[in-house]
């Protein structure tokens, strides 16, 4: 076997431009059966070797072929859609956006997820600002008075909104004016993300922004909390863009993308 010299460039690896020819397709398969000529033409590639790509993708799996309609995503992506989602961790894949949006904004950034009727807190990063804020990791708070709480919620229906609101009321959480409530709730609906306006403990004001799932549902939240001197009406609609993006990007890293719409319930009664 000829030894190699030295300074010789590696060789390309075999195969690599097929791979990602391979990956080009399926991408160009996501929005649902495409045609092969059309496939081709998004592809920019002739039809005998698009037809060859996809054979190849169909014979492993991950495409499948129907006669009338053309090609589509195959069940060997279902199956490992379901494993990489078994295998997310929420905690670990958010810390990294978590920590960088508290060094950007000094401030204490939470990460919670529904519990029950509770939002429950998944993670905590500290500000640098000497704020003291009572919250702790496995701390169940009421949804309707915390931002993270209410961000939770951005999705659902106005009668869940008044059967958690009335629950919390009953049961302790501290008192609130329920029309003032609803209306800022169907405006957090609109905006997509949420204020604590020192709901939920004196003097402690936060921004807070859902996370979604690759099928668009909230599984999680995101905020931004700090002492009300250091969380004025326009510092709180400057974080609101900050958080809302990291929100987004952590969804992302979960698989949601952009362009997919929330599966919002309709609100009829209950208001």
């Amino acid at each position: 076997m000829e030894a190699e010299k030295p300074g010789k460039k590696a060789p390309k690896v075999a195969g690599s431009q097929t791979l990602l020819r391979g990956l080009d397709l399926l991408d160009k398969a996501v929005e649902g059966p495409v045609k092969l000529a059309e496939l081709s033409e998004r592809m920019q590639l002739t039809r005998s070797t698009t037809h060859r790509l996809a054979n190849a993708l169909i014979d492993r799996g991950f495409l499948t072929y129907l006669p009338r309609d053309g090609y589509q995503l195959g069940p060997k992506l279902i199956q490992l859609g379901f494993l990489a989602q078994s295998q997310a961790d929420i905690v670990q894949i958010a810390r990294p956006r978590m920590e960088e949006l508290a060094a950007t904004t000094e401030d204490t950034v939470h990460l919670g997820r529904l519990d029950g009727d509770w939002a429950l807190y998944l993670d905590k990063i500290s500000g640098r600002r000497r704020v003291e804020i009572s919250s702790r990791i496995g701390d169940r708070q009421p949804l309707t008075s915390t931002g993270l709480g209410k961000a939770l919620l951005i999705d659902s229906s106005e009668a869940e909104w008044n059967r958690l609101f009335q629950a919390d009321q009953a049961h302790g959480a501290p008192k609130a004016d329920r029309e003032v409530w609803f209306d800022r709730m169907r405006g957090y609906s609109q905006s997509g993300h949420a204020f604590d306006l020192e709901e939920n403990e004196d003097l402690i004001r936060c921004v807070a922004a859902p996370i979604r799932n690759v099928s668009g549902k909230i599984v999680a939240a995101i905020s931004v909390s700090s002492a009300a001197q250091y969380m004025g009406d326009g510092r709180m609609d400057e974080l609101s863009s900050a958080v809302s993006g990291t929100a987004r990007r952590i969804s992302c890293d979960l698989g949601w993308s952009p362009d997919m719409k929330a599966p919002r319930t309709r609100r009829l009664g209950g208001s």
